[in-house]
């Protein structure tokens, strides 16, 4: 990790992105929309469109929690993130047609999305987990609400918020996967390892 700490503030532009490198960490100024499962099978799948404009944007899997004040205005209580890795078949074909720049959630995202980060100049990051109420506190608003058809968890919040993060860059403009990369170092370590357990122990088998 280069540990180089940024804040990102949307709309988003390319040359915003081009800099960052996995394991980055960015925090996130300015709009920050949840969106997860059914909201993206609607538009890859179904071909509706979307109710908010995300050109430039920032997307959060996460399915928050919310209560409605007196007044009719919503209140953020918690917003943790779901596994990104749900929305791998979607993600690629989300990010040509939103022109989304940040796509924030749960462990990595696979090839089909770095594929999508490299071809739209996009980047793909970890919100750490167990920080739900943490991250509810970064929402200085939630300004809209749309598709609460979908129920609470899957309704698109468009949230308001200042220096939400930490968020890792996990997959950068360059198609570089951190989870991908971590995964292969820990194999190879792994492997000798393995090998003196199994000389160790061979007479268990």
């Amino acid at each position: 990790m280069s540990g180089q700490i940024k804040i990102l503030t949307t709309p988003i532009k390319d040359e915003d992105l081009e800099a960052l490198n996995v394991g980055d960490v960015v925090y996130l100024t300015g709009t920050l929309v949840t969106c997860r499962d059914v909201a993206h099978r609607r538009l890859i799948e179904l071909g509706r469109e979307l109710p908010v404009d995300l050109k430039g944007g920032a997307i959060f899997h996460a399915g928050p929690i919310v209560k409605q004040k007196e007044d009719g205005s919503y209140e953020m209580v918690s917003i943790g993130p779901t596994t990104s890795m749900r929305m791998e078949k979607f993600e690629k074909e989300f990010i040509r047609q939103t022109g989304v720049k940040l796509v924030v959630g749960k462990g990595g995202m696979g090839a089909e999305t770095a594929a999508g980060c490299v071809e739209n100049k996009a980047v793909h990051a970890i919100f750490p987990g167990g920080c739900a109420v943490l991250a509810a506190t970064k929402v200085e608003k939630i300004e809209d609400a749309q598709w609460k058809d979908l129920g609470m968890p899957e309704t698109l919040w468009v949230n308001r918020v200042k220096e939400f993060g930490p968020l890792i860059i996990s997959i950068d403009t360059k198609g570089r996967n951190l989870i991908d990369e971590n995964k292969a170092r820990f194999n190879e370590k792994k492997k000798p390892i393995l090998q003196r357990i199994n000389e160790e122990v061979r007479f268990i088998k």
